[in-house]
């Protein structure tokens, strides 16, 4: 496993009782990403708030960093990142902000340093196109949106 170390900042003095983002577990993909807010935030069914979270980074170039929902927060309290996942470019400075949807029937309430979020560091590739005529041939070739079925069993 590669280990790459990302500069942090905190942003605002009165965000240091907020941790920066850390793995829950060893096996952890993601950072467990806290809310920054001032007082409770409450979103109501349908409604999407930009949460903050009091720190901003600097990634290496060819780096970016991937914003999930939490698995628990979905299933029980049906919220969600709307722009999932979120994308932070190597090349952005600004704070790290949330974008969580309320997809829910009832309100559900953030808590300065709730859990709200999970981000994953990784490498990307840039593209060069390459303009052909034809693509060459696959034996799925042009089936998509369901064209493999729902069950296993043919």
């Amino acid at each position: 496993m590669e280990i790459i170390k990302v500069n942090i900042i905190r942003l605002r003095p009165e965000d240091d009782d907020i941790p920066f983002p850390l793995y829950a577990t060893e096996g952890s993909a993601g950072m467990d990403i806290c809310a920054a807010v001032q007082s409770e935030l409450t979103i109501g069914p349908g409604e999407t708030v930009l949460v903050p979270t009091g720190f901003a980074i600097e990634l290496p170039i060819g780096y970016e960093a991937q914003i999930r929902p939490r698995s628990g927060l979905a299933i029980k309290h049906q919220i969600g990142i709307l722009n999932s996942p979120g994308t932070i470019d190597s090349d952005y400075r600004g704070e790290v902000k949330i974008i969580l949807t309320n997809f829910g029937k009832n309100p559900y309430t953030i808590r300065r340093g709730d859990r709200i979020a999970q981000m994953v560091v990784s490498r990307f590739s840039r593209v060069e196109w390459n303009e052909v005529k034809e693509l060459t041939e696959s034996t799925r070739g042009t089936g998509g949106f369901g064209h493999s079925g729902i069950s296993l069993s043919k």
